[in-house]
């Protein structure tokens, strides 16, 4: 039986594994099969048959045996035995979906014999399109006279390769190299990087000729089309250029590209563009989310950890010396010198604790890539299924969250995509009647905006239909008619939001099912974040999602309220102003304030949380914001700033509007944390429902 710590490892392990290989496949889609790199390839097949072995050793058979057929039919494609038909690479998107089930039953326990059917119905697939290539007739490589005493040493992938080079029409090379045995390894690899741009690098093998006793030789067998004299021009000391054959190549025009399903339109490189294919009935759609939260981490970021543990142990020896020494003093006051040392001591704990907080940090955070490059890949798939023509945009997946944030919100995106596809994008003559391109866009774009992100879902598609929202809102009761011709634009929109809302009469294997946006909108709530709506009929809708960069370790506002204290997110924090409760107005029976000349909401924490009002004639107001929203906050005190570390809230503490969590301050007490984008929304909802 296989260990449980063993056992999260090899998920780990895997799932990073499965990520590679996703992201490969997106590539190839990208390029092209037919101008694949070849490096990718083998990156791919790599991929696949680690994941083979390692599933085999821990005993997860079908993973093993799905993998394995993967690993063939890569194989098979990487020798150029089977056809770049474009159904292969949409055989092996769904394969790592697969993969990721399978993994995510072995993490659980479990075993589906519905799931083993469907793996076993892929990999007879697999095996289908692995064997189906046609041999050629006759070798090109016996028409270019190269010495068969240099092919008999080739591996059958590098005679693969070498026969890609010949039907191109480059030029062969032998590229000889002779290095000091200190350091041939490091000039190896200098000479590789250097003709890699060039052309490719198609076999390294121990030269026929070797050095002296203190050197070692290699050839490299390299293709390119380049000239002699620039090829002569990158090579590094130590190495010389012969040509391989005396065969002169001519250069044949490159063959038709067929259209991808990906073109190279984003400067992100990942856009899609359907391809009529019958539409199939799709297995329940697994959760994006990883399998584990482990954090592949550098080792200069823990070495900078493990500095910093240091000074403080040193600092807690010196604060320990210091203790002894205050207990062993006499007379009725401590020496100066003491208090001197001690006061050191806290600065450089201050410091050191900085450090340290800061180095956590860095090390929970990943990039968005992470989940971005999975979303590419179920939105490849759900175009093509939707007969639709649709380019999909991503940027911005370098920009890096807190894991445990870029976790919770792979589903969150997936259901605002499905709904952009469903909803937003049209088809092709419906756009041709608007005047529009035939080809709809969807984007998914991320930027780092201080010290929250923003992640945008948007669509150039039909927009948001007000009318129907409006029809639909007073059919279920939400508000009544007088109402929604009161609300604002805004507000308006956002009554998508409500518990099974939708605006589709019918169901499709998309979205439309009443239930998604309530859920999106509570699930970015604990994270602390915030979704806004902007559309426009005709032209699109943008959701836009704006994110605390991490929820573990954050500055925080105190302020005490009705003689209770709360914590501010400082990250939220804009300014804190004096207002007269004179200079408060009403406006639609809700508060507001002027600042600078700009109305902003007035909320009373008091009031929201339930507690005695102290009647003032100056109140003290934090402004807070998230995205263009603004509100102010009404307090009695201003305490400080302080580092918290929120803990959430559990039992009848669960689900409080407006509190993301609890802390707890040097005195042991424990204070609520307040989240400003549920008290923003919970104030939207407040006014609808009040009309």
């Amino acid at each position: 039986m296989v260990a449980p710590r063993a056992l999260s490892e090899f998920i780990a392990e895997a799932n990073e594994i499965l990520e590679t290989l996703g992201r490969e496949l997106l590539a190839l889609e990208e390029s092209g099969l037919e101008q694949a790199d070849p490096d990718r390839l083998n990156a791919v097949f790599r991929a696949a048959h680690s994941l083979k072995g390692l599933a085999a050793m821990f005993g997860l058979e079908t993973v093993s045996k799905l993998a394995h057929c993967a690993e063939d039919l890569l194989d098979s494609l990487r020798l150029g035995k089977v056809p770049n038909a474009q159904g292969l690479l949409d055989a092996l998107g769904r394969t790592v979906d697969v993969l990721q089930e399978l993994l995510g039953e072995a993490s659980r326990g479990d075993d589906s014999a519905e799931l083993k059917e469907r793996a076993d119905t892929l990999g007879h697939e697999l095996q289908r399109l692995a064997g189906g290539g046609a041999t050629e007739a006759t070798d090109v490589l016996d028409q270019v006279g190269i010495d068969p005493q240099v092919r008999a040493v080739f591996t059958e992938y590098e005679e693969h390769r070498l026969r890609e080079n010949v039907k191109k029409g480059v030029g062969l090379w032998k590229v000889r190299a002779v290095f000091s045995l200190d350091d041939f390894d490091t000039r190896l690899a200098r000479l590789n990087a250097a003709l890699k741009p060039l052309g490719e690098v198609i076999s390294t093998l121990p030269s026929s000729q070797p050095g002296d006793d203190a050197s070692i030789a290699f050839d490299l067998i390299f293709g390119s089309s380049r000239p002699e004299a620039e090829l002569e021009g990158h090579l590094i000391e130590g190495a010389t250029l012969a040509p391989l054959t005396d065969r002169v190549f001519q250069t044949p025009p490159p063959p038709p590209r067929k259209i991808p399903i990906w073109d190279d339109r984003s400067l992100s490189g990942a856009a899609l563009s359907a391809l009529p294919v019958p539409t199939r009935v799709s297995a329940p759609e697994p959760s994006l989310r990883s399998l584990t939260n482990t954090v592949r981490v550098d080792i200069g970021r823990l070495d900078g950890l493990m500095n910093s543990i240091g000074e403080l142990l040193l600092i807690r020896s010196n604060i320990e010396r210091l203790s002894e020494a205050a207990r062993q003093a006499s007379g009725p006051a401590l020496p100066k010198l003491w208090g001197q040392e001690l006061q050191r001591e806290a600065r450089a704990l201050e410091r050191r604790l900085d450090e340290l907080q800061k180095g956590v940090l860095e090390v929970r955070m990943v990039p968005l890539g992470q989940v971005f490059d999975k979303l590419a890949r179920l939105m490849r798939r759900l175009v093509r299924e939707s007969g639709k023509d649709v380019g999909f945009d991503v940027s911005g997946g370098d920009v890096e969250l807190d894991k445990l944030i870029v976790e919770e919100l792979s589903d969150p995106l997936m259901h605002l995509l499905r709904n952009a596809l469903d909803h937003g994008a049209e088809r092709p003559e419906s756009r041709a009647r608007q005047g529009k391109s035939s080809r709809a866009t969807i984007g998914l774009i991320a930027r780092q905006q201080g010290n929250h992100v923003i992640i945008e879902v948007r669509d150039d598609g039909a927009g948001l239909d007000e009318a129907r929202i409006r029809e639909v809102a007073v059919e279920r009761g939400l508000v009544t008619r007088e109402q929604t011709e009161e609300m604002e634009r805004r507000e308006l929109l956002n009554l998508v939001f409500q518990p099974g809302f939708s605006t589709r009469r019918d169901v499709s294997e998309l979205s439309g099912r009443g239930v998604g946006l309530d859920v999106v909108k509570t699930n970015l709530q604990r994270l602390s974040g915030l979704i806004d709506i902007t559309s426009r009929r005709g032209e699109g809708t943008t959701f836009t999602l704006t994110l605390p960069l991490t929820l573990a370790i954050i500055r925080a506002l105190m302020v005490k309220v009705s003689g209770r204290t709360y914590a501010i997110p400082l990250n939220a924090v804009l300014e804190i102003v004096s207002v007269k409760a004179s200079a408060l107005r009403t406006i639609e029976k809700r508060e507001v304030i002027e600042v600078r000349g700009q109305t902003t909401p007035f909320i009373r924490l008091a009031r929201v949380f339930g507690l005695e009002e102290e009647q003032r004639a100056v109140h003290s107001v934090v402004l807070v914001g998230l995205a263009q929203q603004r509100l102010g906050l009404a307090i009695d005190e201003l305490i400080g700033q302080q580092d918290i570390v929120t803990k959430p809230l559990s039992g009848r503490l669960r689900g409080i509007p407006g509190v993301s969590g609890a802390t707890e301050l040097g005195d042991r007490r424990a204070v609520l944390v307040l989240d400003i984008g549920a008290l923003m929304e919970e104030l939207l909802r407040v006014q609808v429902s009040a009309g």
